[in-house]
């Protein structure tokens, strides 16, 4: 494989886990909610574009589609399930943990236990340093990129994300200044799941599309965030970096086997080394 041609594709790669981690990092960094169903929802929105294009609305219809279905279903969680278990570590990992299971179970019954494919929506190559690369992961890069820095700017540079982090740094604090806290909750959770939604359909004609899928993202990104620092969205780019691009040279020059053993490792030694992960600091280790 051209250097190109496999550079691009870790570029690839760590863009789409950023998207999946950084829905993560945002309900646990703002609820103390490790979302095991995260995964799931990255499922989903494969499967809503698999829906989309079984019904004639085509892939970009279900492009659409698939983050506004999945944040409407992680608002529907939110309301009915993980309001009553904030901060309760444990029991939000059971709870999402029992959420992931029902979902991979529907998606078994609906669409069966075998793999799906969804045909490319943008066939054509293009020639970049004298090698032709698919069109169609420029695009995931660049749709990754502008997701990536709206919601670096949303929580950087808004009253949004200035209420949000007020939230994170003190809750009861935040709720007497006036800040809705119960509504910050439901709109942090259901963007986190509209992310990963979004992530999962886009990815959905480059991957087989079957009930497990979202493990294979859903594992890196916690790793990744592990890596980088849980207490800062700036964690989440480090974090990222060093799983997403060791998995992939690692891939490329040995096996994906060899990869997650070495990604698994690395990953080991740095919390080991660094609890609080790369740029984290002591005080959210």
């Amino acid at each position: 494989m051209s250097p190109v041609v496999q550079i691009l594709n870790g570029f690839n790669y760590i863009l789409v886990l950023i998207l999946v981690a950084m829905g993560l990092v945002i309900i646990f960094g703002l609820m103390g909610v490790i979302n095991m169903a995260h995964g799931e929802f990255f499922l989903l929105g494969a499967y809503t574009v698999i829906m989309a294009t079984r019904l004639g609305l085509g892939f970009w219809a279900g492009l659409i589609m698939a983050p506004i279905f999945v944040g409407a279903l992680g608002a529907f969680l939110e309301s009915v399930l993980i309001r009553h278990l904030y901060h309760r570590v444990l029991d939000t990992i059971l709870a999402t943990w029992g959420v992931s299971i029902a979902i991979k179970q529907g998606v078994i019954i609906i669409f069966g236990p075998g793999g799906l494919m969804v045909e490319p929506p943008m066939p054509h190559m293009v020639v970049i340093a004298g090698v032709a690369y698919p069109a169609y992961r420029l695009f995931i890069m660049a749709m990754a990129l502008l997701v990536i820095l709206f919601t670096f700017y949303l929580f950087l540079k808004t009253d949004f994300g200035l209420g949000a982090r007020a939230v994170i740094a003190n809750p009861k604090m935040a709720a007497s200044l006036g800040i809705n806290t119960r509504r910050m909750y439901l709109t942090t959770f259901t963007l986190g799941s509209a992310i990963a939604g979004l992530a999962g359909a886009i990815m959905a004609p480059l991957m087989s599309c079957d009930p497990h899928m979202g493990l294979g993202f859903f594992i890196p990104a916690f790793l990744a965030i592990l890596v980088g620092g849980a207490g800062a969205l700036g964690g989440i780019l480090v974090g990222s970096g060093v799983v997403g691009g060791t998995q992939n040279l690692i891939s490329a020059i040995y096996s994906p086997i060899a990869a997650q053993i070495v990604v698994f490792s690395l990953a080991i030694i740095i919390i080991r080394m660094r609890p609080e992960g790369l740029i984290g600091s002591k005080s959210n280790g």
